[in-house]
């Protein structure tokens, strides 16, 4: 089962701690993100990567970016 997290509309940081509270929840071994700016799609790939995540799949999608990170 996978999460989201809408980070839509937020900047730096908050996608980031975002993801990285939800990781830290443990729900779900897959998580989707949904953010509105290239810095914020890279940055919450960065910082999954740091937590031993994942980027499983990147799309744009019109003005938004949908990152699906997933845990082994």
């Amino acid at each position: 089962m996978s999460t989201k997290v809408d980070a839509r509309g937020l900047s730096c940081p908050q996608p980031v701690l975002m993801t990285i509270d939800e990781i830290k929840a443990g729900a779900s071994s897959e998580i989707e993100v949904i953010v509105d700016t290239e810095t914020s799609k890279e940055n919450v790939s960065r910082a999954a990567q740091s937590q031993g995540w994942q980027v499983a799949d990147v799309r744009e999608e019109g003005d938004e970016y949908r990152i699906v990170i997933k845990k082994d």
